[in-house]
This record gives C-alpha cells, structure tokens and sequence, in this order.
C-alpha cells in the first residue's frame, strides 16, 4: 500500500521551510501532495494559480511531489486523495501547541489520517510566510527564504 501524504498549508508564499520539511518527508512517504488550502479567515497576498505556480517550479523534477488545492476540511481533503498521512513542520513550542490541537481534532474527525510533524531544521526556524510577505509587501529583497526556483520578481504586481 502506498503512504500517501498530504502537506497543506495556505503557502502565501511557499518557504525554504516548507520545501526543508517536504524534501525530508520524501524518505517516509512514497508520495507527497503539497496542497494549498483556502482559508477564509486568511486574505491571500498571491493568487492561488500563482502560488501553485511557484510550488510546482520548486518540485518539476521529483515526480513524487504533486501540486494541488482544496476547499474545506483538511481531514476530507485526505479521505478524497486516499491519504492517510497529513505532514506538518513545526519551528516553535507554539507551533506545536496550534498543530497538536488541530491533529488532536483531526484525529477525532477522521480516526484513520495520522498527522506526522517534523522538526524543521534550526536555520530556518525563523522563517515564516508570514513575515516574507511583508518583506516583499515592503520592497524588501525576500529571496534567500523562498525556494531558488522562485524568481520574485516573476511575481510582482501579482498579488491577489
């Protein structure tokens, strides 16, 4: 039986973190599908087209790596792809504290996915979507925490 996993996130834009914690799972898991969830409380700063986009650049050459999207729970999302696996990186305790408290509902709402969290690699625990977007939101140069097959600078005047 194949381990399929699924990586989700809202990827706003995608970091070298999350490339990190996409590679290493490659050694777990047969196949990997980066999917880019909508979430309603979050305004995106790219389009969803872009950032698949750009996610599928960082992975062309490894045909484990799929890129897709999805809308509602994560949880379904599995149940549909025949996932059983939900992979997630974790930089901080907070982080921890957030993931466990959604693995534990996801547990609860569909016993047969299991969450797999991986330590991401100290160099990168600072980086976060979040604060490259306002890095690129404020003209900043944001390329050393963004996967080298992103160009930003493709991207400009694309946010959503």
């Amino acid at each position: 039986m194949k381990k399929i996993a699924v990586f989700p996130g809202s990827f706003d834009p995608f970091t070298i973190g999350h490339e990190e914690i996409v590679k290493r799972g490659l050694s777990l898991f047969d196949e990997i599908i980066v999917a880019v969830g909508a979430n309603a409380l979050k305004k995106s700063y790219y389009s969803l087209a872009t950032k698949k986009e750009m996610i599928t650049k960082v992975f062309k050459n490894e045909p484990r790596i799929t890129v897709d999207h999805y809308e509602g729970l994560t949880v379904d999302y599995c149940k549909k792809k025949g996932a059983d696996y939900l992979l997630r990186g974790l930089r901080t305790s907070a982080d921890f504290e957030f993931e466990r408290a959604i693995a534990q509902i996801n547990k609860a709402l569909a016993p047969e996915v299991e969450t797999v969290f991986l330590l991401t690699a100290p160099v990168h625990t600072p980086v976060n979507s979040t604060i490259v977007r306002d890095i690129i939101r404020s003209g900043g140069d944001a390329s050393k925490f963004v996967p080298s097959a992103i160009n930003l600078k493709d991207y400009i005047g694309e946010e959503d």
